[in-house]
């Protein structure tokens, strides 16, 4: 009996390994340049963070296509214009989809929001309805009043930490408040940061649920890449991604609930429930909840380290800070606020906004896509299944 229980842990490895090595044999091909790898593991040792700058040092080395094996799955990465352009004209439908990573079946409604649906007419109809329904200019300009609100709040609790002589006042965590505040106006007609916060409870589960939602959603799971992992439930990922599912799930629910019952304001949930009554086989509450969730995710955490870095940008280059209090004071003058309608005045601004997207850009590595059909991207084979990651600070920094 021990010697059972002794051989089958070592035949299932060998089985592991040997399979590894034909699938990797069978779609070998003309594949970009690769480090060495490791058995069983590949390159995934290499994965140090920050992740981004790890693989622009490997690109360094290994030229501006080249490929790793994070356990079973081939990814390839791109760092060059010129194949980032292939790879979203000429191979554009064959790279639309997405990994079916295990967080997109908790966190993503089971691979039904905008972020992680598969190519087709489903991820279709949610483009469009953000386009036309939720993202329009129309749309925005409904909720103008809302954003002047929120950043006079801002700078007033600025002026305040800082009336007292010199204060250091911290600005990630005030600028996250901020977006997080906009955002969830817009969405629900609530704020769950700082003051005049209408319930306390609800807004500490709130942060507490976004606070586990990005530690999970940017996570990589090694189960993702050695399945015998997601077998086993490597430290509990899979139990954890489920018991957050269903928090988040209640909690998003539970706004819907509410302004179905004509408590909310004009918001988007509102707008989307009356999308929901001329169409109720398709807005489903799910659906709805999906596109929360990835509103979320992708409209607050990168507007907050974008101005960050602008912020940083502009107090190490005094002489770039003086030309824009230039331009602002003479269009905007100083006794007003900027407001969104002066942008399309203010050239110098914008080109300040254009260059923190270059050097700083709040994604530096590219949601993941995944090749449905095999394809080549700069003279090189790229198998089905394998995965895409685009770097933007590579070739955004080059000359």
């Amino acid at each position: 009996m021990e010697a059972i229980w002794l051989y089958t842990p070592l035949s299932l490895l060998s089985l592991i390994v040997a399979f590894m090595f034909f699938s990797r044999t069978r779609t070998r091909g003309d594949l970009p340049p690769s480090p060495s790898a490791l058995p069983v593991i590949g390159h995934l040792h290499l994965m140090k963070e920050p992740l981004h700058r790890t693989l622009h040092s490997l690109s360094q080395k290994h030229g501006s296509i080249f490929s790793l094996w994070l356990g079973i799955r081939l990814v390839v990465v791109v760092s060059s214009p010129s194949a980032v352009e292939e790879c979203f004209t000429k191979n554009d439908v064959v790279l639309a989809n997405r990994p079916a990573f295990i967080s997109g079946k908790y966190i993503g409604y089971n691979y039904t929001s905008l972020a992680g649906a598969p190519y087709g007419d489903h991820w279709r109809n949610l483009r469009r309805l953000c386009a036309l329904e939720i993202f329009s200019s129309n749309r925005l300009n409904m909720f103008l009043s809302i954003r002047r609100e929120e950043i006079k709040l801002f700078l007033h609790r600025l002026y305040q930490n800082g009336s007292s002589d010199f204060a250091k006042i911290e600005l990630k965590s005030k600028l996250s408040e901020l977006t997080f505040n906009i955002l969830m106006r817009m969405i629900a007609g609530k704020r769950y940061f700082g003051g005049n916060v209408a319930d306390c409870e609800e807004a500490k589960q709130f942060r507490e649920l976004i606070s586990e939602i990005f530690e999970y959603s940017g996570a990589s799971n090694p189960g993702d890449f050695l399945p015998i992992l997601r077998w086993i439930d490597y430290q509990n990922y899979e139990k954890n991604l489920e018991r957050l599912s269903k928090k988040m799930d209640s909690f998003f629910q539970g706004l819907i609930d509410e302004h179905r019952r004509g408590k909310g304001r004009n918001s988007m949930i509102d707008h989307l429930l009356s999308l929901q009554k001329s169409q109720p086989e398709y807005y489903t509450d799910q659906i709805i909840k999906g596109l929360v969730m990835v509103m979320i995710l992708a409209g607050t955490d990168t507007s907050a380290v974008t101005i960050e870095w602008a912020m940083s940008l502009l107090l190490n280059h005094p002489e770039v800070l003086k030309k824009a209090r230039i331009e602002l004071d003479t269009h905007v003058g100083q006794n007003r606020l900027i407001d969104e309608s002066d942008i399309s005045k203010l050239h110098y601004l914008q080109s300040i906004i254009l260059e923190t997207f270059r050097l700083c850009p709040a994604a530096p590595l590219l949601v993941p896509h995944m090749a449905s059909n095999d394809c080549r991207i700069g003279g090189y084979d790229i198998p089905r299944d394998t995965i895409l990651l685009v770097q933007c600070m590579g070739h955004s920094q080059g000359p």
